[in-house]
């Protein structure tokens, strides 16, 4: 993608030489064979644990969506029930395949690393394995594998560190083109989402990145800032610096997180919203979902519920802001189900409704209507 007159956060690692924390760097191609611009070894191993809930895998199942090319692999412990589809392997068979690194391919609520994971890790490690993580625990406070890291000459990467000296958000309209995915709950398609526009408009020949604002996102893109790492007064801050001024036709698509439904998470959606300055949004939500994952007693809102509230709230920043459509993840639907519910919402809610993982005419009308003036 091209890039304007700045770049995303370079992410930010523990435990390894990297470039200065906090330069503004764009993503780039690996710098050389096996090794991204941020400092990732590559290709990986992705660690499923014991996950037995699909939305909890999802740093698993975005890479291996959009940086397949990456992953040789996946290693789960007894009692998993979600897998990616990826060869099973040990990471001592991973390396002799060739793999430098695992990940941990699991996002789970609060961020923990389980003790039961831990032999697991460690096994990594002894097999000539770095560790990378996008997780709130730091691999790196952990005593256990910081000794087997040093122990094996290997590293503990934590993506999900920001970068220091954030500044507290002005408010200042900056110049350039945004597009932020926002959704009805969390896990249901807004990384995704961004991926798609971005690439969509890539191959329109539109100047664009895509920002990456969770640790999926980061380890896609190679560089970004995990918003819900960053202290709550430089949250918004963390927005303006993530997406900088730039020319007037160029856009930034910006991976939206949590909800501003969420019970937990509004907080960090509210602040993705005042500091990116969407001038165009597209609203993510999961058909079949009733009720926020993991919180049963709260209801998901109406896709027009929260088009009204995101256009109320983000006027503070961006008095133009827009609903450019709607993105629903028809993943568990057949072709002709999925069809047939994508064109019925476009015509209920007279904007376009597209599945981006399905693409064809719902998409490229989606598309459109996020670049309309």
């Amino acid at each position: 993608m091209a890039d304007g007159k700045g770049g995303a956060l370079a992410l930010a690692t523990r435990a390894l030489p990297h470039d200065d924390e906090g330069t503004l760097a764009s993503p780039r191609p690996e710098d050389e064979a096996g090794t991204t611009a941020g400092g990732l070894r590559t290709p990986y191993l992705l660690f499923i644990g014991d996950c037995t809930e699909p939305g909890y895998a999802k740093t698993a199942f975005g890479l291996r969506d959009w940086a397949g090319e990456k992953c040789l692999g996946e290693y789960a412990l007894a009692g998993a029930t979600v897998s990616t589809g990826l060869t099973r392997l040990t990471p001592a068979q991973a390396r002799e395949r060739g793999a430098r690194s695992m990940v941990i391919g699991i996002a789970n609520s609060g961020g923990r690393i389980a003790p039961e994971w831990i032999p697991a890790l460690e096994e990594a490690l002894a097999a000539g394995l770095d560790l990378i993580s996008g997780m709130h625990a730091k691999l790196s406070d952990l005593p256990g594998l910081r000794a087997a890291a040093e122990k094996y000459g290997q590293r503990l990467v934590d993506v999900r560190t920001p970068p220091p000296d954030l500044p507290v958000a002005t408010g200042r309209k900056r110049g350039g083109k945004r597009i932020l995915t926002v959704g009805t709950d969390c896990a249901l398609g807004k990384k995704y989402t961004a991926l798609a526009i971005a690439k969509a408009l890539e191959s329109r020949g539109v100047r664009s990145n895509f920002r990456a604002t969770g640790q999926t996102g980061i380890l896609i893109a190679g560089a970004g800032i995990a918003l819900d790492s960053v202290v709550a007064d430089f949250a918004a801050g963390a927005a303006e610096l993530l997406s900088p001024d730039n020319a007037a036709d160029h856009w930034d698509v910006i991976e939206g997180q949590g909800s501003l439904y969420h019970p937990a998470y509004a907080g960090v959606s509210m602040a993705l919203l005042h500091g990116s300055q969407p001038d165009a949004f597209v609203i993510c939500h999961d058909p079949l979902r009733t009720h926020v994952l993991g919180h049963p007693d709260f209801p998901l809102p109406d896709i027009e519920e929260l088009a009204e509230l995101t256009i109320r709230l983000g006027r503070r920043t961006n008095p133009a802001i827009r609903c450019a459509g709607v993105s629903l993840n028809t993943s568990a639907l057949g072709s002709e189900e999925a069809l047939s519910l994508l064109t019925g919402e476009t015509a209920r809610l007279g904007m376009p409704v597209a599945d981006p993982m399905r693409g064809g005419d719902l998409f490229d009308q989606l598309v459109e209507s996020c670049l309309a003036e």
